[in-house]
């Protein structure tokens, strides 16, 4: 018995003692843990501020989801968050100030900013002008008689589509860009936005195969769209594009279009009208009256709130998603 009551109490004391090692190792290792993850905390806070400039709401959603773990890096946007495409847009002296303080510079590209090209011509020479719509795979736009969509200026003399910001796929492609242009400015956290940018394209990239099934399982693939915008959004989902009905931003198209645009619409019988909540929908109003083909209102993204969640592209793509399944799948 008193062999047996040794015998536990030796095992009572060296549990004791590793007890007291554990107890040791956390008092010295632990302040030493959390004082180096103070250090990275205050080092990346105490980093100069990387100015940058986003030009409109899309490209600025991506810019913050890329480097949202990075405190010194000032995100700002040029042009007001509910504006939508820039189009024709005047920057003011307090927009020409901003990029002017600017390190880095990011734009949508294929002309859209074609309203800032004599402003960043002058922008001092280690200014990082980012073009969001390197390596991407544009489409060709939509053109008719009655109007070219010239008539927007986005200022390239390749007539490519510029909304490339609408598809997920492109959008991807976007996230990329973006990453590379703030790695080059800022090389010490390039593996940081190489990370994010991988993370946040393949949420993209999700987006793009649900478009994709959802295109494949509709018995009726023609659409007609109010605006290019939804151009990029068609083509992920596998739809064919039979017109736009407003080809120019700036002006509505003439009674002799409308005429054309009804003709065409009865002879090809389109699943749907696609209509934008950034555009007035009266004249697609009245061509799905006159023909009887539905109408449903997607949004390309092109505006959304000032203080917009990270994860608002996802969320509004989502619905998107689940309006043309409805529309084009489910009975």
């Amino acid at each position: 018995m008193k062999y047996m009551f040794r015998r536990a109490r030796a095992a009572v004391n060296r549990c004791c003692l590793w007890g007291l090692c554990i107890a040791m190792c956390t008092g010295l290792f632990l302040p030493a843990v959390l004082a180096a993850e103070e250090g990275t905390a205050l080092r990346e806070s105490s980093r100069p501020t990387l100015r940058v400039v986003a030009t409109f709401f899309p490209v600025h959603l991506f810019a913050r989801n890329i480097a949202h773990s990075r405190p010194y890096v000032q995100i700002d946007l040029l042009i007001p968050p509910s504006s939508g495409c820039p189009h024709n847009y005047s920057p003011s002296p307090q927009d020409l100030q901003k990029l002017a303080q600017a390190d880095v510079v990011i734009i949508n590209g294929l002309g859209l900013e074609a309203f800032l090209q004599e402003y960043l011509a002058t922008l001092p020479p280690d200014t990082i002008i980012v073009d969001a719509s390197h390596g991407t795979s544009p489409l060709p736009q939509q053109a008719h008689d009655d109007h070219s969509h010239a008539g927007c200026d986005h200022g390239t003399a390749k007539a490519y589509n510029p909304h490339i910001f609408a598809g997920p796929r492109q959008a991807a492609s976007m996230v990329y860009a973006i990453a590379a242009g703030l790695a080059q400015a800022d090389p010490r956290a390039a593996s940081a936005y190489q990370q994010a940018a991988e993370e946040y394209a393949a949420r993209l990239l999700s987006l793009d195969r649900r478009l994709a099934e959802i295109g494949s399982a509709a018995q009726q693939k023609g659409v007609v769209l109010q605006h290019d915008a939804l151009a990029y959004l068609a083509a992920n989902a596998g739809l064919e594009v039979l017109d736009v009905i407003q080809t120019d931003a700036e002006a509505s198209p003439s009674p002799a279009r409308m005429l054309e645009l009804t003709r065409r619409i009865r002879e090809h019988r389109p699943a749907l009208i696609l209509t934008e909540p950034q555009f007035p929908d009266k004249l697609a109003q009245t061509l799905a009256q006159e023909t009887q083909v539905p109408l449903l209102s997607l949004d390309p993204l092109a505006s959304g709130p000032a203080d917009a969640p990270l994860s608002y592209y996802e969320a509004v793509m989502a619905v998107n998603c689940n309006l043309l399944e409805r529309s084009l799948v489910q009975p």
